[in-house]
């Protein structure tokens, strides 16, 4: 059976739906840089995540191939991610979706090394036609977090939110949201096949200790 990393690591893709204090460990990303309105038709979330997809299962399907990852196991592609922010302001203003600066993201399995991953970014840009240089490999240290399973449309997020905040307060933790620590989301819910109100998004926010 495929490693699936939803099921393996419950405490980082499957908490419950009552805010949560979590330490996330370093790990490895694929991840596309970008800005703008993320529905926008024409807009560059949409080309984003069909790069992130590419990489994704070129390296999912190498061991068909003749390039063979050390250590590799079958696996399930981990969930669509993203880290969201707004020049000058705190958090995330849901008005003003135009403003949006991002970081679409997919992670790696620990085995796939950073030969590896420009070897597939080779592939699928010779495969696919396209221009894959966008995609970067990221390491990111995420460390101490509330977190939230939000269910329901991403318009409604302001309510979880609200409620990760109080309970972090209450337990005595500030929001560290920065230049480099950012509101995540973690999409579990494929939006184009899901009714709007049975959405599952993982909110998480960066804390730190009063």
């Amino acid at each position: 059976m495929a490693f699936d990393f939803k099921k393996e690591y419950k405490e980082f893709y499957l908490p419950k739906d009552k805010p949560s204090i979590v330490t996330v460990p370093p790990m490895n990303y694929l991840a596309v840089r970008g800005k703008g309105d993320p529905n926008a038709e024409d807009g560059e979330y949409k080309d984003a995540i069909g790069l992130l997809y590419g990489i994704a299962f070129t390296i999912k399907m190498s061991k068909k191939g003749s390039h063979q990852i050390e250590g590799y196991f079958d696996y399930v592609v981990p969930p669509l991610e993203g880290f969201w922010w707004q020049k000058g302001f705190t958090g995330v203003d849901y008005a003003h979706k135009e403003n949006f600066e991002w970081i679409s993201l997919i992670r790696l399995p620990d085995f796939v090394t950073r030969a590896d991953f420009d070897w597939a970014v080779r592939e699928a840009t010779s495969k696919k036609k396209t221009d894959c240089s966008k995609v970067e490999f990221l390491t990111y240290d995420e460390g101490l977090c509330v977190q939230c399973m939000h269910i329901g449309p991403y318009d409604n997020e302001p309510a979880t939110v609200a409620r990760m905040h109080q309970f972090m307060a209450e337990k005595g933790y500030v929001l560290d949201i920065t230049e480099t620590r950012y509101h995540h989301e973690i999409y579990l819910s494929d939006a184009r096949k899901t009714a709007p109100d049975k959405l599952k998004t993982v909110i998480r926010h960066p804390i730190k200790a009063v």
